[in-house]
């Protein structure tokens, strides 16, 4: 992927979040995420159901790798079994740390593959993911 595409996919989901709002009705689970050095502050919400996340959104603010992340994160992991989703998030951790991981799984993610080359920006594009990963595992418990 050349750099011009991820800077698009980024920009894009920057411009136009998918799946940014706050959930009508029950079943959701919530987990708040603030960053303590910059305006990341997201809250994601999960529906699962029999196993599967059956909806996944997010609100607040955050600056573009953030709030591109976590929307990118979102499609891929809607639909997707508890067990499928984490181990999305797993790859995805493993590109920001620089281990071998399956590019395949990532598609649209992919435009973070240098993001671990710019430490103090790997948080924002973990925020959001972590917060979903840790809805998932107190699911998956």
């Amino acid at each position: 992927m050349d750099n011009n595409l991820k800077r698009d996919i980024i920009m894009d989901h920057y411009e136009t979040p998918r799946n940014k709002r706050i959930p009508e009705g029950d079943g959701y689970f919530k987990k708040h995420m603030a960053a303590d050095s910059c305006i990341d502050d997201i809250t994601v919400y999960i529906k699962i159901v029999d196993g599967r996340v059956m909806d996944i959104s997010f609100d607040g603010v955050g600056c573009t790798i953030s709030t591109a992340s976590t929307s990118i994160m979102t499609e891929l992991i809607k639909g997707k079994t508890v067990g499928e989703a984490l181990s999305v998030i797993e790859e995805y951790e493993k590109m920001l740390n620089e281990e071998d991981y399956d590019e395949d799984v990532l598609e649209e993610a992919n435009a973070f593959d240098t993001l671990s080359k710019q430490a103090n920006r790997i948080s924002c594009g973990l925020i959001g993911i972590k917060g979903m990963k840790e809805i998932l595992e107190s699911y998956d418990k």
